[in-house]
């Protein structure tokens, strides 16, 4: 039986094995900064699978690139390294990697232990991003089982810190990995995404000058001239929604540019005029602009439209997260492929921008590759107490997964000693 014809029975065949590494996943409690032990239980069983998996280890001195995001509370990156696994191709072929995470965000104690109804799977991190660990896990044996070599090259990485900023692909990244195209698995709901929004986070502050509430009128409230800056930021965001009309697969209604302000702090006591005002926010943006352009153009909005003592005491500036917009053009040869590859799978299938940012921008941006995001589960699922995954969409996540490969990288032999 050829690869075309065998890769769906040969899937519908893991489906047990699929969910039952699955639930094995979702038990480790992989926040940021705790991903040893998820790591060192992929590379086991990756290594007795006979795949040539690596660990590779994150340098400490990753802290210092421009594009790294501090994660509160990093001590080392000893015992978490990134999981690599290099299928070598024939030659003459296209290179692919795909990318997806381990870690997750914080959850309450009894979502470690995954839970089955029907072919749903819940727990944390069943759609973001384990469900995805267990799509490419399913690729790999299906392509290895089924005897398929390929002409160009594929690397699996299975990365740290996505969840804290990207810093587990940034490492790889910046340790030379590239390819001809890169496919970055998360929950998109069965959607080939070829664009993504950015998302920056900022800190807003106002020095006042602080003295007792009775003589209010010979201080300045810092928390007054915050607010005085607020409608600015809501007149930027509007500005930014209509400059944004039109970008290729994004909507223009309901826009998903906004700026959020998240938390405001202000003064020690009541009847104290509050010296300093701190509000941090974040501001959600499309490829038209760059988080870098976007500082610029608020520093300037205060700078000219601010009251005269906001113009001298504010302070705007991005800090913490700083995830760019990306956008492969929808006629890409890689978008192309796997939109043909989705289509078979899935029925009619257009290339669409995703209103949430991951690891994708920096393969663009930093790799200089083509990119794509997809994967199985729904992204209102992700960081919910009811995080789930439907095990047939994995499956089909790996069909598709799978078939875009050999029709990527080319087909350019049978492995030895596997099925035919």
């Amino acid at each position: 039986m050829g690869f075309e014809d065998g890769l769906r029975p040969f899937l519908n065949g893991q489906a047990d094995w699929a969910r039952d590494i699955l639930c094995r996943l979702i038990e480790f409690r992989s926040t940021p900064g705790a991903e040893d032990g998820v790591q060192a239980f992929l590379f086991d069983l990756l290594s007795s699978a006979g795949l040539p998996a690596r660990p590779v280890s994150i340098d400490e001195a990753i802290t210092a690139d421009p594009d790294y995001t501090p994660v509160p509370g990093h001590e080392s990156y000893r015992g978490r390294p990134n999981i690599l696994v290099t299928l070598e191709g024939a030659g003459g072929g296209r290179s692919a990697i795909v990318n997806t995470h381990t870690d997750i965000v914080p959850a309450p104690e009894g979502m470690f232990t995954a839970t089955t109804e029907n072919a749903l799977v819940r727990g944390r991190g069943a759609c973001d991003a384990k469900g995805q660990v267990a799509t490419l896990l399913l690729t790999l044996r299906a392509l290895r089982e089924l005897g398929v070599r390929l002409a160009g090259d594929i690397e699996a990485q299975f990365v740290i810190e996505e969840e804290a900023g990207g810093n587990g692909s940034l490492s790889a990244i910046a340790g030379g990995r590239r390819a001809d195209a890169a496919v970055v698995l998360e929950p998109t709901g069965l959607v080939v995404r070829s664009a993504n929004r950015g998302a920056a986070w900022f800190r807003l502050s106002v020095a006042g000058r602080s003295v007792h509430m009775g003589r209010y009128r010979e201080g300045v409230s810092a928390f007054d001239e915050l607010l005085s800056l607020i409608p600015l930021l809501k007149d930027y965001e509007s500005g930014l929604r209509e400059a944004s009309k039109g970008t290729p697969g994004f909507p223009d209604d309901p826009s998903p540019v906004v700026v959020n302000i998240g938390r405001v702090r202000a003064g020690d006591w009541p009847s104290t005029v509050p010296g300093e005002c701190v509000a941090e926010g974040g501001i959600a943006f499309l490829p038209n602009r760059t988080a870098r352009r976007i500082e610029a153009e608020v520093q300037v909005l205060i700078r000219d439209r601010a009251t005269p003592w906001a113009r001298e005491h504010a302070r705007f500036e991005l800090a913490g997260l700083r995830n760019e917009a990306f956008e492969t053009p929808a006629g890409h040869p890689a978008v192309r492929a796997f939109r043909d590859a989705a289509e078979e799978v899935l029925g009619p299938h257009p290339a669409e921008g995703w209103n949430a940012s991951c690891d994708a921008r920096l393969f663009f941006h930093r790799g200089g590759m083509p990119t794509l995001v997809f994967g199985a589960g729904d992204l209102g699922h992700a960081h919910s107490l009811e995080e789930r995954i439907d095990m047939g969409d994995i499956i089909r996540a790996a069909e598709v997964l799978a078939k875009f490969l050999v029709r990527w990288c080319g087909a350019g032999g049978k492995e030895q000693g596997h099925a035919s």
